[in-house]
């Protein structure tokens, strides 16, 4: 068992919760620390891919336009997996 759910489980038994609402206050919590998990890839992601585009465009000023196009594709498609991280946050918490 993670310290993280020890630690909820430890809260939990302390109070007067049913089974379900401690299971529902479990899961929540989880899903939550688990959507600030899958956010910190795509952070690290789009701030190397940004800083590489401009460290690029100060290169070579005559193809900015280029790297600039190729820097927002690159940005969309890590962004993607932050909007995965947060349909699988979503699925962990409601269903």
């Amino acid at each position: 068992m993670s310290a993280l759910a020890h630690t909820a489980a430890t809260v939990l038994a302390a109070t007067d919760y049913t089974a379900a609402e401690a299971k529902g206050i479990a899961g929540a919590s989880s899903a939550g620390f688990a959507y600030g998990l899958a956010a910190i890839g795509p952070g690290i992601g789009i701030g190397y891919l940004v800083g590489q585009a401009v460290q690029a465009m100060a290169r070579q000023p005559e193809s900015a336009g280029q790297v600039q196009t190729t820097m927002f594709l690159g940005i969309a498609f890590t962004e993607a997996l932050a909007l995965i991280g947060f349909v699988v946050f979503i699925l962990l918490k409601f269903v």
